[in-house]
C-alpha cells in the first residue's frame, strides 16, 4: 500500500508540475498598459515625422511607403484623436503639443458641407480636445461643423446624404451605414447649445437607416439609396463589400458602434436593442475567425484565404466595451468578453506592430476596399484610433 500510495502522490506532484508550467494568461491589465505604450511610441514616431509636412495627416501604407491626406480627406481626424486618446492615458507635455499641432490641421473642415464626413473628421480630434482641456475654440469649431453637417439633411427623405456621385446614375440619394458614426458630433452640440434640431436630426436619420438598411438577421446594406420625388429606399447593395447580399465587416462594425452610441445619448430602449441584436449577429456568425478579428466581409467565398480587418475587430471591440456597460441584462458580461479576447488579439504580435515598422501605425492587417484593390492588408489611421479608444475604455472599466 505505501509503494502504491507514493506512486500515487507522485503522479499527482507531476501533473500540478505539469499545470503550473503551462503557459499563463497575460493579465488584462498589462495587455492594455503595454498596448497603450506601444501606441504611444508609434504615435509619437508618427508625429515627429510629419510634424514639418505642412498640413499633412497619415493615412496609410502605399507601395511601401507612408501615405498621406490633407485635412479633407475623411479619415483626417482620426490621427488628432489618438493623440487626444493618449494624453488623457499619459498626460505629457510632449502629447498635447502634439495633439493640438495636428488638431489644427483640421480647423477649415468646420466649414465643409460637401462630406457627410464632418462628424468623423471634427468630433474624433476636436471633439476629443475639448472634452480634455475645455478649449473655447474647439467648441466653436465643433458647433460650426455640426451646422455644415446639417446642411446634408433632406427633411422629406428623413436622412443625411452620405455621398453626391450617384454611381454612374444608378443612386438618387445614397446614404451609407458609416453615417451612423457622424451622428455624435450632433447630439454633441444639441447638449452643447440647447439646439434641438440637432439632436432632431440625428434621431431622424438613425430611425431611417434602422428601418431601411438592415435585414432580417440584423446585418446591414451598406448603401441605400432613396427616390428624391417619393423618398423611398430604391436600391439596397455594397459598395466596398463583396456583394450586396454579403455581410461587409466594417459595415457591421460602424452598425454597432452607431446604435451604441446612440443609445447612450438618447437613452432609447429600440437603440440599445437594435445594438444587441447587431452584436448577436456578429458574435455567432460561423464565419468569425478564432482570434476574433473579422475576415472583411463575412460572405466572401475565399474564406479563410482572405484578408482579415483589424479595423473592424476595433471598432467592434470599442463599441461592445460600452454596450456591455449600457445593457444590464445577463448578456452584457458576454460582450465584454468577447471585446476582450478582440483586443488580445489585436494586442498578439500578429497585429500589433514592433516599435518603429508599419510606417509608424499601430495595428497591421486592415483593409480598406478590396473590391476597387484599394488599401488591401495595411494599416489605416482609424484602425489605430479605435484600438487606442478600445483599451482607454477597458482601462477605465479596470
Amino acid at each position: 500500500m505505501n509503494k502504491l500510495l507514493s506512486l500515487s502522490v507522485l503522479a499527482t506532484t507531476l501533473l500540478l508540475s505539469s499545470c503550473n508550467n503551462a503557459p499563463q494568461e497575460e493579465p488584462l491589465a498589462k495587455v492594455i498598459d503595454r498596448g497603450l505604450k506601444a501606441s504611444t511610441e508609434q504615435a509619437l514616431l508618427m508625429a515627429k515625422d510629419l510634424e514639418q509636412q505642412e498640413g499633412r495627416l497619415p493615412k496609410s501604407i502605399k507601395d511601401g511607403k507612408l501615405e498621406t491626406s490633407d485635412c479633407y480627406w475623411w479619415c483626417s481626424g482620426f490621427f488628432p484623436g489618438e493623440l487626444w486618446y493618449l494624453y488623457e492615458s499619459n498626460p505629457t507635455p510632449e502629447l498635447k503639443k502634439y495633439a493640438e499641432l495636428f488638431t489644427e490641421r483640421l480647423e477649415k473642415v468646420q466649414h465643409v458641407t460637401d462630406n457627410h464626413d464632418v462628424g468623423f473628421m471634427l468630433y474624433c480630434s476636436y471633439g476629443n480636445g475639448y472634452r480634455l482641456t475645455q478649449n473655447p475654440g474647439y467648441k466653436d469649431v465643433l458647433v460650426t461643423g455640426a451646422g455644415s453637417l446639417c446642411t446634408r439633411f433632406n427633411p422629406m427623405i428623413k436622412a443625411i446624404r452620405s455621398w453626391d456621385f450617384t454611381n454612374n446614375g444608378k443612386w438618387q440619394y445614397p446614404v451609407i451605414i458609416d453615417n451612423m458614426m457622424n451622428l455624435e458630433l450632433l447630439t454633441w452640440a444639441s447638449k452643447t447649445t440647447g439646439d434641438n434640431r440637432f439632436h432632431d436630426i440625428a434621431v431622424t436619420h438613425a430611425n431611417t437607416t434602422m428601418e431601411n438598411h438592415f435585414r432580417d438577421d440584423y446585418s446591414c446594406y451598406h448603401v441605400v439609396s432613396y427616390d428624391t420625388i417619393t423618398g423611398k429606399s430604391h436600391i439596397k447593395m455594397t459598395h466596398q463589400g463583396y456583394a450586396d447580399e454579403s455581410a461587409w465587416a466594417r459595415g457591421q462594425a460602424w452598425a454597432i458602434y452607431g446604435y451604441t452610441m446612440m443609445a447612450r445619448e438618447t437613452g432609447s430602449p429600440e437603440y440599445l436593442a437594435q445594438a444587441k441584436h447587431i452584436a448577436r449577429f456578429l458574435m455567432n456568425h460561423p464565419n468569425m475567425p478564432a482570434d476574433k478579428v473579422p475576415y472583411w466581409d463575412f460572405n466572401t467565398p475565399d474564406i479563410p484565404n482572405t484578408p482579415r480587418d483589424a479595423s473592424a475587430a476595433a471598432i467592434m471591440a470599442s463599441a461592445l466595451i460600452e454596450l456591455s456597460q449600457l445593457d444590464k441584462s445577463e448578456e452584457a458580461k458576454s460582450y465584454l468578453d468577447f471585446a476582450e479576447q478582440q483586443i488580445r488579439s489585436l494586442s498578439s504580435p500578429e497585429y500589433l506592430a514592433e516599435k518603429g515598422t508599419n510606417c509608424n501605425f499601430v495595428l497591421m492587417h486592415s483593409t480598406g476596399h478590396l473590391p476597387g484593390n484599394s488599401e488591401v492588408d495595411v494599416p489605416l489611421s482609424y484602425a489605430d484610433y479605435y484600438y487606442v479608444e478600445a483599451l482607454m475604455r477597458l482601462k477605465k472599466l479596470i
